[in-house]
């Protein structure tokens, strides 16, 4: 016979001994739960009280039946928990945007902080909760949490993400809508401001003689040189790989792993950056990198390499960045009476229609090397003195 009044023993990990206590004295209960795991108040025979560390109780009954031991829970259809159990996890925000983030080809350093956003901005107050569940003004406090530290572009970005979950949750059957949507104009704004950028020519030809003065590490100067003839992402520019460039075709094919769209982006190299390159290939053509760290060959130039040298020339991060080497090209080209999508296609900007994009991609590639060539010309007038007029592209 079963039990039911008093406990004549317990099981519970951290070696509390509850014999002889009533059954539902919620001062020993408490004074015997651990704080982090569900633990078991037992009668003797087969009849146990489960509670978890939310104070949350369930009885359950162990019995035999011929040599088979079976459990069932008092009041409730075990298997139907088991599913609800199995539907809530499935349906949780975080195995969702687990699952999201698996099929996103972002580059390593974008993945890093998708992750670290998840996991330590979102995951620990809502990662759990079912995306049906979500509600705009709970979203709202996340956020906020996140504003009240300053943090408001990383709430807009965080913002962001749970949106993209929540729509990938929608197209997969298993939410109906974003509460995102919501919280329009609920937050801070961001002060957007534009990379600084030298663009008026003379500005530029005075960068361009400071560039030459550089006196540093051989590499960063270098890349220095190399940044306004090619105006890649400075991501690209930095880990540039000897297995990518081929001087005699005067061609340089970024891997697609390492370009923002994914996609492989050919850069045509005039023969002022097939100079640069064949200057520095006796010092690091050996090695994987283009322009290794001074430190280590193993890894490319750090992020501040760039930035550092244009400091140590005297541009100010509200004069000239590393990226301004793109915003200065496509500004220039522009007024020197380029064609939009030829320029747009050496930034390695997106192309909406993908059709359109492969075959810009495939037709178009002689006019960006005279283009390249021209800039190169371009520049070297500049740096010279020679007089500043806009030029007429190649036939």
């Amino acid at each position: 016979m079963l039990k039911t009044g008093t406990i004549t023993g317990t099981e519970t990990p951290d070696g509390y001994d509850l014999a002889a206590t009533d059954f539902l004295t919620e001062a020993r209960i408490r004074r015997a739960r651990p704080k982090e795991r569900p633990y078991k108040l037992r009668d003797g025979g087969g009849l146990y009280l489960l509670i978890t560390p939310t104070d949350a109780k369930q009885w359950r009954l162990r019995y035999v039946v011929g040599s088979r031991e079976s459990m069932v829970s008092l009041g409730t259809d075990p298997a139907a928990e088991r599913r609800a159990e199995r539907a809530n996890t499935a349906n949780a925000f975080e195995t969702i945007a687990r699952e999201w983030l698996a099929k996103q080809p972002f580059a390593p350093k974008t993945l890093a902080k998708a992750v670290w956003t998840f996991e330590d901005l979102l995951f620990p107050y809502i990662g759990s909760r079912p995306v049906t569940a979500l509600t705009a003004p709970e979203l709202l406090e996340v956020f906020r949490r996140l504003e009240s530290r300053g943090k408001h572009e990383t709430a807009h970005r965080s913002k962001q993400r749970v949106g993209q979950v929540l729509r990938y949750a929608i197209a997969t059957g298993r939410a109906e809508r974003d509460p995102t949507a919501d919280l329009r104009g609920a937050l801070t704004p961001i002060k957007v401001t534009n990379r600084a950028a030298v663009t008026d020519p003379r500005e530029v030809a005075q960068l361009l003689r400071a560039l030459d003065g550089y006196q540093g590490h051989a590499i960063v100067e270098a890349a220095l040189k190399m940044a306004p003839l090619v105006f890649v992402r400075p991501g690209e520019l930095r880990a540039a790989e000897w297995a990518e460039i081929n001087l005699d075709a005067a061609e340089w094919r970024i891997a697609a792993h390492r370009t923002k769209m994914r996609r492989p982006h050919l850069v045509p190299l005039a023969k002022q950056a097939v100079a640069i390159l064949r200057e520095i290939e006796p010092l690091t053509g050996r090695g994987r990198y283009v322009f290794p760290s001074p430190r280590t060959s193993q890894r490319p130039l750090s992020d501040n390499a760039i930035t550092a040298a244009l400091r140590r020339i005297g541009y100010t991060g509200e004069q000239m960045s590393w990226h301004g080497f793109r915003a200065m090209a496509s500004t220039l080209l522009n007024e020197l009476g380029f064609p939009p999508d030829i320029i747009e296609l050496q930034l390695a900007h997106q192309e909406r229609n993908e059709v359109r994009a492969a075959y810009n991609r495939a037709q178009r590639l002689e006019e960006r090397r005279k283009m390249m060539q021209a800039w190169a010309d371009y520049l070297d007038g500049l740096r010279s003195g020679a007089n500043v007029v806009p030029f007429r592209r190649p036939a």
